[in-house]
């Protein structure tokens, strides 16, 4: 068999593998092979923003994993997607760009992330991001993600503005910015009306360097070891088997589903649960697959009385021609992905940043695609933003092509119950105020019959679903937190050669959609790889709500 040598080798081209393929090869110093199970992203319905339901619901481009049955949800399984494809689920997800709260890194720091405060982490979000309004001490202009606002052209975007004004909570300039707490703008990773996702901004400018192979369909089965130290991996090609080796480290970027998987398969992870499947141990690492956590949300859905909403675009005829002008002018509705508003609100007093989310769309329908919209109605999708629930994610087997088992534990601390009530009651408050009287129809969701803590606690358990966040399973940590997988380096514990550089070492989760962080931590970890110096902290203020603990606004 020829043997085949690279200094790095990245499991993965997601988020966080299209960066790392991006700045590693950027002086021309290493090679490094990028391995991909999916394929190319060039489909018009991963482009066009408007499409973002269609990759999602297409098993060319999604894992299709499942959830084993939540007891807190009544034994229902909810779909838990993955991109298969480059970009991963930066091709396949809703384009939100919400980089999390400040006080989300200070507490990173606080549980073991050395170095991953907001004054540290700063720095990498404005290097990975161009905004298409302009640059400031939050913001980039020079990175290669594309960043910019919708238009707001929808009048229920200013309805849900003022709304949020008139119930007492501020308006925010910048969610991203200064302030995340309040009313505001969602920024989406969109340039030049089309979506950007990891692999085109970071991937497709630098596939002709020469030192840079890119290898599609490549299912990485394990990583291979001499002793302690990761000398290759790996992979299968339709029915072929390749192995490639390393000279420098193997970086496991595959998510927070598959990273843990490979992990298992390679023999680092719980011991008694590798010899459950036969597999020799290479390192007993007991929290590979633990700490899985993610953010649930609803659609609290209502009718509206005028005809304004995105129901109108949803017949044959309207989505062709939103298609032809797009095709045409990358302009139109279909240029946005249509989450133009939303908010971050605390749930009650006492707690010191917000908890739960909101994303606001002018239409009534399942984010996913799976019920199309019947009537006219406007909703906001939200939920809890820092659940205290855990779940695992564990081997089915010891076969690579085998999905592993997901159990998330969703509703499992009683604490998420009490956010989601809040939930349901701060938002039928923000849709009463003045701004929506004109709009406002029947209450199509929950519906005015859910009042009591028992007709809401049914109501979510049926009701609520995944907001396609998942992370914390391969968890960074100090040295001394058995539970740790990765340093503060993202070096793999107990072994030599091997890092892990996804959403899954994230030690808890961030106050937001989960892409940007990804691709900030991926930027960060960069710099630890090649052992230059990281970029200067950054001495940005932030804002923290003077009455928080004494009013909910």
């Amino acid at each position: 068999m020829h043997h085949e040598e690279f200094d790095y080798i990245i499991v993965g081209a997601g988020s966080a593998g299209c960066v790392l393929a991006n700045r590693l090869t950027a002086s021309g110093q290493h090679r490094v092979l990028l391995l991909e199970y999916g394929g190319a992203d060039r489909s018009v319905f991963i482009r066009m923003p408007s499409a973002l339901a269609i990759p999602m619901n297409r098993q060319r481009y999604n894992w299709f994993y499942y959830s084993e049955p939540e007891p807190g949800l009544g034994g229902r399984r909810l779909h838990t997607p993955r991109g298969k494809v480059l970009g991963g689920s930066s091709s396949i997800n809703g384009m939100v760009y919400i980089r999390g709260n400040p006080l989300d890194f200070e507490r990173w720091q606080e549980e073991g992330a050395s170095g991953w405060s907001y004054a540290d982490v700063l720095p990498y979000f404005r290097r990975a991001e161009t905004r298409a309004s302009g640059g400031d001490v939050y913001r980039g202009e020079q990175g290669p993600l594309q960043t910019c606002y919708g238009s707001l052209q929808n009048p229920l975007h200013a309805a849900w503005l003022a709304a949020g004004r008139e119930a007492g909570y501020p308006l925010t300039d910048d969610i991203n910015g200064y302030q995340q707490e309040g009313f505001g703008r969602f920024d989406m990773t969109v340039g030049a009306g089309q979506r950007c996702s990891a692999a085109v901004a970071y991937l497709h400018p630098v596939r002709s360097r020469r030192n840079l192979v890119v290898r599609t369909a490549a299912l990485v089965q394990r990583i291979l070891f001499e002793g302690e130290r990761a000398v290759g991996v790996e992979y299968r090609r339709g029915t072929t088997s390749h192995k490639v080796f390393v000279n420098r480290e193997v970086i496991v970027s595959a998510g927070p589903i598959n990273s843990p998987q490979l992990l298992k398969l390679s023999g680092l992870g719980p011991s008694a649960e590798l010899r459950e499947h036969g597999i020799g141990v290479v390192q007993d690492l007991p929290g590979v697959g633990e700490n899985l956590h993610d953010h649930l949300e609803f659609y609290f859905q209502v009718a509206c009385r005028e005809p304004i909403t995105l129901y109108s675009a949803m017949n044959p005829f309207a989505k062709a021609w939103i298609g032809v002008r797009w095709l045409l002018s990358r302009g139109g509705l279909g240029a946005t992905n249509h989450f133009e508003t939303g908010s971050f609100i605390r749930s009650r007093a006492g707690v010191r940043y917000p908890d739960l989310q909101y994303h606001f769309l002018p239409l009534a329908v399942a984010y996913d695609g799976s019920s199309g919209a019947s009537e006219h109605g406007f909703q906001a999708h939200v939920g809890p933003m820092r659940t205290r629930s855990r779940g695992w994610v564990r081997l089915r087997s010891a076969d690579p092509t085998q999905a592993p088992r997901i159990f998330f534990n969703y509703l499992g601390a009683a604490d998420d119950l009490t956010e989601m009530r809040a939930c349901v009651r701060l938002t039928r408050e923000i849709f009463a105020q003045p701004a929506f009287e004109r709009y406002h129809g029947r209450e199509i969701q929950p519906g005015t019959g859910v009042q009591s803590d028992a007709e809401i606690d049914a109501f979510v358990r049926q009701h609520v679903e995944s907001a396609y966040h998942p992370c914390g399973t391969c968890r960074m940590g100090a040295t001394d937190d058995a539970l740790a997988v990765v340093d503060p380096e993202t070096r793999v514990r107990g072994v030599s050669g091997l890092r892990v550089v996804d959403s899954s070492i994230m030690p808890s989760i961030t106050t937001g959609n989960l892409n940007a962080p990804t691709i900030m931590l991926a930027e960060k970890a960069a710099d630890h790889i090649l052992g230059g110096p990281l970029l200067p902290r950054a001495t940005a203020e932030y804002y923290v709500a003077s009455n928080w603990q004494t009013a909910q606004r």
